[in-house]
């Protein structure tokens, strides 16, 4: 019998999680490096306790794993490096370092043709104010880095907006963006194997607020000609990278155009429905990949839509009262903005789907 493979985790959050979870079935197990000892990944399988500047830690953690992988990207680049100089890193510290600032992000997105808002690259007060000339109001200022769930970012609607908008953000090298009158937003999953083979979910829509997605729904309703455009711009960003693993591409649409908003070189929130829904469920699909293994099927079976907890948590009675919906807790304790959990619903048909997102959405809504 062969031995068994561990795929190493750099991060420990509830992405982390999900990945030893789906890990455990198949015989391949997850070894989380983790910050503190009460981080989500922690309760379900092995971990390395350490700073991402400690090398003994870092090392402790290569020798204990047979392929790296990470479950966000803010992971330290010197972090990564030190780890990929050992074990194999899968995705490459080349999509790591694109997909961590926005003006590389982006400026791949042009490269390979796909379609953006215009851009700028900000690094003071005078830059600003010159791109804001250019690329015109309504705009959002981001930082290059670090920005998730709507932080580090300010939208700019008037000239008073603009004055002070960069030393807000601290003073740090930021991206103006053009502001993009979207009708919805979607994302665009997929997974690239160790041989190069191409999987593709479903296309997602997706409802944010207060910068956080809140709903995710799939298969989204789309017309050929947008899911064709949304899965070509995923596939040239993955062999462009050379990329291996589940990739994530969030997108605007406005018409029948598919504007890159950026991407997420991991498993992600808009993919959770797949635990229930697919037949091979991101979090096994990203480990397949990254082991080597032949990648499965990413059909749905039917309809099925997320809700993420934020900030509090239902009483598990009522979300399990509801039929067709599955509830993940993630261990975290609630506090404002944070995710804490989800909820899946699934249905054969998109009216029981709705139906059934109704009723999780009156609970939620309700804490």
């Amino acid at each position: 019998m062969s031995r068994t493979m561990r795929v190493g985790v750099l991060g420990a959050g509830q992405l982390g999680r999900m990945l030893a979870l789906a890990g455990h079935p198949m015989g391949v197990r997850c070894v989380a490096y983790a910050q503190q000892p009460d981080e989500p990944a922690c309760a379900v399988g092995e971990h390395v306790i350490g700073a991402w500047d400690d090398p003994a830690a870092l090392d402790e953690f290569a020798s204990r794993i047979d392929v790296a992988t990470y479950e966000f990207e803010n992971v330290p680049l010197e972090a990564v490096r030190r780890v990929g100089a050992k074990v194999p890193l899968r995705p490459s510290i080349d999509a790591l370092r694109v997909a961590a600032d926005r003006i590389e992000e982006k400026t791949l997105f042009r490269e390979l043709g796909i379609d953006t808002p215009p851009f700028a690259a900000i690094d003071s007060e005078d830059d600003l104010r010159a791109a804001v000339a250019t690329i015109g109001l309504p705009a959002v200022l981001k930082t290059r880095t670090m920005g998730y769930d709507g932080k580090g970012q300010r939208v700019l609607r008037t000239m008073q907006d603009v004055d002070g908008a960069f030393t807000a953000l601290g003073a740090r090298p930021s991206i103006l963006e053009g502001f993009v009158a979207f009708e919805r937003e979607v994302s665009q999953l997929g997974v690239r194997g160790a041989d190069g083979s191409i999987a593709f979910y479903p296309l997602a829509e997706n409802v944010h607020r207060d910068g956080i997605l809140r709903v995710s729904i799939a298969p989204a309703r789309a017309t050929i000609a947008i899911e064709e455009t949304a899965r070509a711009y995923l596939r040239a960003i993955l062999e462009s990278l050379d990329y291996v693993g589940v990739l994530a591409l969030e997108l605007f649409q406005a018409g029948d155009r598919l504007l890159a908003n950026e991407m997420a070189p991991r498993v992600h929130n808009t993919g959770h429905h797949t635990i229930e829904a697919a037949e091979t469920s991101q979090f096994e699909s990203h480990l397949r990949a990254v082991a080597g293994l032949p990648l499965g099927s990413t059909a749905l079976h039917g309809h099925a839509a997320m809700v993420n907890l934020v900030g509090a948590l239902p009483e598990p009675a009522s979300i399990l009262a509801i039929d067709g919906a599955h509830l993940h807790l993630y261990g975290k304790e609630p506090r404002p903005g944070r995710k804490v959990g989800h909820v899946t619903v699934r249905a054969d048909d998109e009216a029981g789907r709705d139906a059934r997102l109704a009723e999780v959405l009156r609970v939620v809504d309700a804490l």
